[in-house]
This record gives C-alpha cells, structure tokens and sequence, in this order.
C-alpha cells in the first residue's frame, strides 16, 4: 500500500506538527507514507472566493503531485470535501463549456483515492483502537465539512473512545458550525465572531481540559477565540491525539 500525506496549506504553514503526527500514527499502524514535494494547496480559498478558472491549475498540479499513489490522506476534512465534492463539479463545469478532458480526468483519478484522516483510519485500514493514550478530558467538535460532506458521522467519536486515559465529555450545539468558514470569515467577520464566542462558551462550559477536532483550520478559529475569552481549553487536532503514546505521549 503506497499512501501519500496530503498535509494542506493550513498544516503545513501554521501546524506542521499535525503532519508529523499523521506520519508517526499511520508508520505505528504499519503504513509507509510518502510526503510529495509537488504538492501544495487543493484550490480550496480560491474556489470558494469565486475564482474556479484560477483554481483550475491547481487541480492539475494535484493530480500530478499524487499519481500513482493507492490513497491520499489528509489531516482536513474541508480539503478532503474540496477534492471529492467540489474537483467533480469543475470538471462538470468545464466539460460543460467544452473544455473538461483533462480535468475529468484528474477528478477521476483524485477522488476515489482521498481521505480525510479518520475515514482512511476506520473504513480503509478498519481499525478504531490504534493504541493511542491521552490522559485528559476531552470535547469534541465535528466540523461542518465533516459533517455535511464527507459525512464522517461517527468515525472520530468512536477512534477518540478507544484511547486509553481519555474522558470523552459531550459538547452541547456539537453540530453548530463554529464560525469559521474560510473566507466566511472574512467578509462577516461580526457573524464569525458571534458563532465563535457561542461555540467557545460551549467548549468551557464542558469543563474538558483539550477540545478536539479533525481540521485545523476550525480549530484555528475556536482556539484563537477561547484565547480571547481567557479560556484555559486546549485546542488540539485529533491526529495529534491518535499519534500520542505512553512511550511518547503528547
């Protein structure tokens, strides 16, 4: 099995750590991964601002960054949705326009061979106990992407319960968006701070020492926020979690 990380713009910029600990969880399970150098972002910040024909090159350059590789892994669940929902719809778009071959091509290849990080674990390798120990309390908040696209249900639940050490503590409004988004964000920053502030009060409110979530980029967004509010919660990937050990835990 030839697995290729995915490590996203996000990770690779302001969590390279999350990279690391999807390398060390998936070499303990048995896998051999490989980083492509080629690769870099999915497309996703352009696409969703509007710009599908400058995100065109990019999809191009996925696709040639993880040829040949069985599957492609990812730490994000809002980069795993942008490959498997949206790379088929620009093709479709483009093949509308006359102009789709190679795209349809590239969607074709991509899609059916990338994961987010949980799904690969349960549903590919089939494992939910990876021997992981963090002994905490934690929360857990699935993100929209996850949720709604890649419809994760409850893949990450079951791999945090197998944890050892871990207290799994029900997070009210789970299903709320935080407020993030992306560029979501930006252009209803007022809006975006509002649903942060409700989701962070719900996060403290759990008592949990550690919430936990399968994108960094939400988790961006929560942990800056539970900054503000002077929370003591600590924000971390599920990846990071999984990857934690006895021997060296996290």
């Amino acid at each position: 099995m030839r697995v290729a990380l995915f490590v996203t713009c996000v990770n690779d910029t302001l969590y390279p750590g999350t990279g690391r600990a999807v390398v060390s969880l998936l070499e303990r399970l048995g896998v051999t991964v490989d980083f492509p150098l080629e690769q870099s972002c999915c497309g996703q910040a352009q696409f969703n601002t509007g710009y599908r024909h400058e995100t065109e090159p990019l999809v191009h350059r996925f696709g040639r960054a993880f040829e040949g590789y069985d599957h492609i892994v990812t730490p994000s669940g809002s980069c795993a949705a942008m490959v498997r929902d949206n790379y088929p719809r620009m093709a479709a778009k483009a093949a509308a326009e006359g102009r789709g071959g190679t795209l349809t091509r590239v969607a074709e290849s991509v899609v059916p061979r990338t994961y987010e990080l949980t799904e690969f674990l349960v549903d590919v390798l089939g494992v939910t106990d990876v021997g992981a120990y963090y002994p905490h309390t934690v929360t857990y908040h699935p993100t929209c992407h996850g949720l709604r696209m890649l419809g994760l249900g409850d893949k990450p639940r079951r791999l945090l319960g197998a944890v050892e050490g871990l207290e799994l503590i029900d997070l009210p409004g789970a299903e709320e968006c935080c407020g993030f988004g992306g560029t979501f964000a930006v252009k209803n920053e007022a809006v975006s701070a509002a649903m942060g502030a409700d989701k962070a009060r719900n996060i403290t409110a759990t008592g949990a020492s550690a919430v936990c979530t399968v994108d960094n980029s939400c988790q961006m967004h929560i942990g800056g926020t539970l900054a503000r509010l002077g929370s003591s919660v600590r924000p971390v990937h599920i990846a990071e979690i999984l990857a934690s050990t006895k021997e060296a835990p996290l």
